[in-house]
């Protein structure tokens, strides 16, 4: 679920941090661009001012005055030094395009363009208007500036200044990788946010998963501590404690009503069976209904301690140790083998000398006998049973493969359910509760069991076992 919020979140920050840097970002360039135009509007007045008192066009030598030339050097000698200064070309041009002053000499009055249009705004008296934005990339454009000088109220000429904007444009990005920087800084401290907001979110929701889990797994004391978290998962958390402590203690009283129904039926079925026994002293030997009703007691005494074994199996927890599981399997193997060379059965071990893995001993040891009883059951007379040990990774596998009949795929998924036995095993002796309990077993201790085919017939059963300590 984290995966899923958390870029959410950050694709939501992202965006809001663009929608507050683009335009940012614009506004700064802008903000640059009006001040080297202000800046530029001041120069060319300051030029204009200079050129009032200069215009006067003399038509031959004769017609010049020393004031009037002193006037003009001085305008071409502030032009010059501007240029020089600040790289900024400035002209002073008549009305009919003519100049009067320029530097560098010979700067061209503008025929098209921007230029242009802000020479012929500045014949109309009009200061120009601002042009269009400079960004950082346009290492060709310039700004233009132009400015009318009047004389009587008439424009007389105009002053050009034509601008490089290359020192605007660093200014700019500099600018822009300030606004990028905090941009990432507040991206940087958004995404700690997000870790921090969504960790603080879904750490309850972890906390009960963890806790479902561990109770579909069979511990029945997991609980969630009601302490973090918002206030409607701190509620949740408080129901899912109730209902566990519910289902908790249903279980316990079905467990108690099972071992004690178990435990009160062995002793009136014993004296059953004592009667059973004194009334086939007075009937003829070999009768019929007295074998089968002496069969049947046996039967239900024998399904009667398998229920409580259940019982006391789903009820204990388990004593988990570091256990050599090979030699545990090799010594249940010695112990079956007597019995199996009665039936004709071939028991043998294969697998490494040592493993070991962490598991309950007199569990595991319990387990594997119901599960080499069931292999010797079903075995047919000269066919192998093999018992196996094999390490993988962090796990343990224990494998008893027999030779029988085996199960279908609806029987397999049938396996390990209580009282059930297959339609085709019903003349073998049982109760069809021995692989529950071994369920029951294992899975007290963090082991598992798991049914598969064994071609070309028979079945292979797989007790795992952790090698780490749970």
């Amino acid at each position: 679920m984290r995966t899923r919020l958390l870029p959410l979140l950050i694709v939501l920050m992202a965006g809001v941090l663009l929608a507050l840097g683009i335009p940012l970002g614009v506004i700064t360039a802008g903000v640059e661009q009006q001040r080297v135009v202000i800046d530029r509007i001041d120069d060319a007045a300051r030029f204009a001012s200079l050129a009032q008192f200069v215009t006067a066009r003399p038509v031959t030598e004769a017609d010049k005055t020393p004031e009037e030339d002193e006037r003009r050097a001085t305008l071409r000698t502030e032009l010059a030094r501007y240029y020089d200064l600040y790289g900024i070309r400035a002209g002073v041009f008549y009305r009919d395009r003519t100049p009067m002053a320029a530097a560098p000499a010979g700067m061209p009055v503008p025929q098209d363009g921007e230029a242009a249009q802000a020479f012929s705004e500045a014949l109309a008296g009009r200061r120009s208007h601002d042009p269009h934005q400079i960004w950082p990339w346009d290492d060709t454009g310039r700004i233009p500036v132009a400015s009318p000088v009047v004389r009587d109220g008439d424009v007389v000429a105009v002053v050009m200044t034509d601008s490089p904007t290359a020192q605007m444009r660093f200014r700019v990005l500099r600018s822009w990788l300030l606004i990028a920087s905090g941009e990432c800084a507040a991206m940087l401290v958004a995404v700690a946010a997000a870790f921090r907001l969504t960790g603080w979110v879904l750490r309850p929701v972890r906390v009960l998963d963890a806790a479902s889990h561990d109770i579909a797994t069979g511990r029945m004391n997991a609980r969630v501590a009601a302490t973090a978290g918002p206030p409607e998962l701190r509620r949740l958390a408080r129901s899912f404690n109730e209902m566990a402590d519910n289902v908790e203690d249903v279980l316990e009283q079905q467990r108690a009503f099972v071992a004690d129904a178990s435990h009160q039926l062995r002793n009136p079925l014993s004296a059953l069976l004592l009667r059973i026994e004194l009334l086939a002293l007075e009937l003829p030997d070999g009768n019929e209904e007295i074998a089968s009703v002496r069969t049947e007691g046996k039967r239900l005494a024998r399904v009667l301690d398998d229920l409580l074994d259940l019982a006391l199996a789903e009820h204990s927890a388990a004593d988990l140790q570091l256990t050599d599981v090979a030699a545990l399997a090799a010594e249940r193997v010695d112990s079956w083998r007597p019995l199996a060379d009665d039936k004709g059965v071939l028991l043998t071990y294969e697998g490494q000398p040592a493993v070991t893995g962490w598991a309950d001993p007199v569990a595991l040891s319990s387990a594997l006998d119901a599960v080499v009883d069931n292999a010797l059951k079903f075995t047919p007379e000269g066919r192998p049973v093999t018992v196996g040990v094999t390490p993988e990774g962090e796990r343990v596998h224990v494998t008893v493969a027999d030779r029988g009949p085996g199960l279908t795929d609806d029987e397999l998924a049938r396996i390990g359910d209580r009282f059930w036995r297959s339609g085709r095993h019903q003349n073998v002796s049982g109760s069809g509760l021995g692989l529950s309990i071994t369920r029951a077993l294992l899975t007290a201790g963090g082991a598992t069991i798991a049914y598969a085919p064994h071609p070309p017939h028979g079945l292979k059963v797989t007790v795992t076992v952790p090698r780490s300590e749970p």
